[in-house]
């Protein structure tokens, strides 16, 4: 691409802004399926040994949450899954487990098309973040 090496923190995070928004939605899907749901600490440590700590610092809200906002989020993972076809994904930093829940419960309702765009917006905060 030929854009390196950048100049400051804000040239690097707009140009991978600029990349990810170019990509289709098969680049999308497959960005998110590199991601542990909301709330799998297991999957963080077994299927993504070498980000599992980025991962879970960025899910630390669901830290000390109760079994039933824990389950709450699984099933809400399964569902959100089943209707769009891809894991719940949100930049989780910052929120608690039970802000994530009534996140994932309200993008339920969202149509396919709309989804996808809130999605992807979300993939790009949390590689904004990673960035940093």
């Amino acid at each position: 691409m030929g854009q390196r090496p950048f100049g400051s923190r804000a040239a690097l995070l707009s140009a991978a802004r600029t990349v990810w928004d170019a990509l289709d939605e098969r680049d999308w899907r497959e960005a998110f399926a590199h991601h542990p749901k909301i709330g799998d600490r297991d999957a963080l440590r077994l299927r993504f040994p070498s980000t599992h700590t980025l991962s879970a610092r960025e899910q630390s809200g669901v830290d000390g949450a109760s079994e039933t906002v824990l389950d709450a989020l699984a099933d809400g993972n399964r569902r959100y899954e089943a209707r769009f076809g891809y894991i719940f994904i949100v930049c989780a930093s910052g929120l608690g487990a039970a802000e994530m829940l009534a996140r994932l419960r309200d993008r339920l309702g969202n149509d396919p098309a709309r989804e996808m765009l809130i999605a992807a917006g979300e993939q790009a905060k949390i590689t904004a973040l990673r960035l940093g």
